[in-house]
């Protein structure tokens, strides 16, 4: 039983193959494509307007609240049992739709989704603290391929359940059920890692690396929501008689922390490249998110699910495999990002808010889904592009550091579109206007970064006329 032990604390290929299976099985959600169906059917019996306006609204107050809290403790108590709270959210958030009824009880699986995507850091982070770095770049692929896998066997699954087999609504959240129950058994196998990235590092003493002492290879993105959703090699750097005395004053380790933490930030968004790529990041996932929240709405505004065929599942199986295709198509396209990536950001942004106009304004149920399709595979090439352009300049540490409060400053950017244009206790718009609300959202920051690469194209053009006059005239 020791040398048992003892093989799997050495082996990297035990815990990545318990948490890939954590992973296929939390993923692996065949109900949630027809969630609006669900909640509007005869199973749950709400109105449109309690759905938008009363019920998914909490799902984002609800993330915002927990995820700062979530990502510190993330790591303070090693990931392990925050997995854990995140299959007891699972659970808990699909037996309160199967059993609980009513408004407020729809509002409190709100509260508990909110919980799962805000611990979903964790399955991200963990590998990282149980494996040497040698296998970060092969484990971040199998952790990353296998929820694409699943989302997409648990869409098609759901569509053939629903369309050939007849399966209600209610047993096709009983399998869910089973799905997230399995995963919230896998958590228990996973070894407890002994580092984290932050408050446990291996050598506590050492300072986070800047972002222009590393290099980090292809890292993940984000939703999982979601989505859900994706290493790097530290410089090496001797620990400073300071730090050591710090070491002895444990008291004092979580302020140290902190501050640190806070001077990663500021380092990090100093460089401009990295501001750039941020601020599309922040602004696209929060338009992003809020469309991901609510096309079932719309689906079911263009064509209700009481009097019509539902194909949700085809569509979001149809939209995985194009964001994860396009997703890989980047590693192969060879472009100079310093250059064009402000323009590509610029082009695809007003491709994303042409798809949504498309959706706002037909009434042709399948022009909706093509509009979605292209949405969604437009943001997925280009937060790919982003994530690698941050995570290349950046050690793993400040990259998470960094793609954390990204993701709060979309949430934040999120949770005042939701308060103002969804909220009832706003403006309490019906679903068709806030598509337009979304593609003018995204029309903004197609312009932002058109403007952007323009004046980037003009200056890098002066400069270079500038250097050929001073060549000529010496």
């Amino acid at each position: 039983m020791d040398c048992w032990k003892g093989a799997v604390g050495r082996s990297w290929i035990y815990p990545t193959l318990i948490i890939c299976a954590y992973g296929f099985f939390s993923t692996m959600r065949p109900s949630e494509a027809f969630l609006t169906p669900y909640l509007t059917g005869p199973d749950k019996n709400l109105t449109i307007e309690e759905v938008t306006n009363q019920i998914f609204p909490v799902w984002t107050y609800s993330y915002l609240a927990l995820l700062f809290p979530v990502f510190l403790i993330t790591d303070y108590v090693r990931y392990k049992p925050i997995l854990l709270l995140q299959g007891i959210s699972f659970i808990v958030t699909w037996l309160l739709l199967l059993f609980a009824h009513g408004v407020v009880a729809m509002q409190v699986v709100e509260f508990f989704y909110g919980m799962v995507t805000a611990t979903e850091v964790a399955y991200y982070a963990y590998i990282y603290s149980v494996v040497s770095t040698d296998h970060y770049q092969r484990v971040t692929s199998y952790c990353r391929s296998i929820t694409l896998v699943a989302a997409t066997v648990a869409a098609v699954l759901g569509q053939l359940l629903v369309s050939l087999a007849g399966v209600s609504y209610f047993h096709l959240n009983a399998i869910t059920l089973a799905s997230v129950s399995l995963a919230f058994v896998c958590s228990f196998f996973l070894p407890m890692p002994q580092k984290s990235m932050f408050f446990h590092r291996k050598d506590a003493s050492e300072p986070l690396p800047g972002p222009d002492k590393v290099v980090a290879t292809v890292s993940s993105d984000r939703p999982p929501g979601r989505q859900e959703d994706k290493g790097s090699v530290s410089a090496d750097r001797g620990p400073t008689a300071e730090h050591q005395a710090d070491n002895a004053k444990p008291q004092n380790h979580v302020l140290r922390v902190l501050v640190q933490l806070s001077k990663d930030l500021r380092d990090c968004y100093s460089s401009r490249k990295l501001l750039c790529w941020s601020l599309w990041w922040a602004l696209a996932t929060a338009g992003f998110n809020q469309v991901l929240n609510y096309i079932q709405v719309l689906w079911d505004f263009r064509a209700p699910s009481h009097s019509s065929a539902v194909y949700n599942g085809a569509v979001e199986a149809i939209a995985t495999f194009l964001g994860s295709a396009t997703s890989m198509a980047v590693g192969y396209v060879k472009v100079n990002w310093d250059l064009s990536g402000e323009l590509a950001l610029g082009i695809f942004s007003a491709m994303d808010a042409g798809s949504l106009f498309l959706m706002r304004f037909t009434d042709n149920i399948w022009a909706c889904y093509a509009g979605y399709l292209v949405f969604k595979a437009c943001y997925m090439l280009l937060i790919t592009i982003a994530t690698f352009q941050i995570a290349v300049n950046l050690s793993m540490e400040r990259y998470a550091l960094m793609f954390g409060f990204n993701n709060f400053v979309a949430l934040v950017i999120q949770t005042i579109l939701t308060i103002v244009v969804v909220d009832s206790r706003g403006l309490g718009l019906d679903i068709s206007t806030q598509f337009l609300i979304y593609g003018s959202y995204f029309t903004v920051i197609a312009g932002i970064f058109l403007i952007r690469s323009i004046y980037t194209i003009i200056s890098i053009k002066c400069r270079n006329n500038s250097v050929a006059g001073e060549s000529i005239d010496h």
